[in-house]
């Protein structure tokens, strides 16, 4: 089973904190030691992204920054794991990392049913 975890979180500008920069190093070689870490990555600051909505026949865009939002997406986890339990459990170690903020975690559509 193939899980899509996004993370969400206040973006602040500031570089990341050191020992949590450790903390999640040490958690991502972990998850590719047991097998489970397809990919990973954090994103760019939202000034350097842009928002496109489709309404009634027609997209628009919006370039970032995008300070109205309190939360922002801040980076994704792919994982390959035997249950949703086990998928719980990765999601919840790496929350413990973050310590505030909000993740999404998705089961990927062509793997529902297996």
């Amino acid at each position: 089973m193939r899980y899509m975890c996004v993370y969400q979180a206040r973006e602040t500008g500031a570089p990341p904190d050191p020992k949590e920069m450790a903390a999640v190093g040490n958690l991502i070689a972990e998850m590719n030691k047991a097998g489970v870490l397809l990919a990973t990555e954090g994103f760019a600051p939202s000034a350097n992204g842009f928002r496109l909505r489709a309404e009634g026949g027609k997209v628009s865009l919006t370039d970032g920054p995008f300070t109205e939002t309190k939360e922002l997406l801040t980076g994704y986890c792919l994982i390959q794991v035997k249950s949703k339990a086990e998928a719980v459990e990765w999601s919840k170690r790496f929350m413990s990392i973050m310590g505030k903020g909000l993740s999404e975690v998705r089961l990927l559509s062509e793997q529902q049913g297996s």
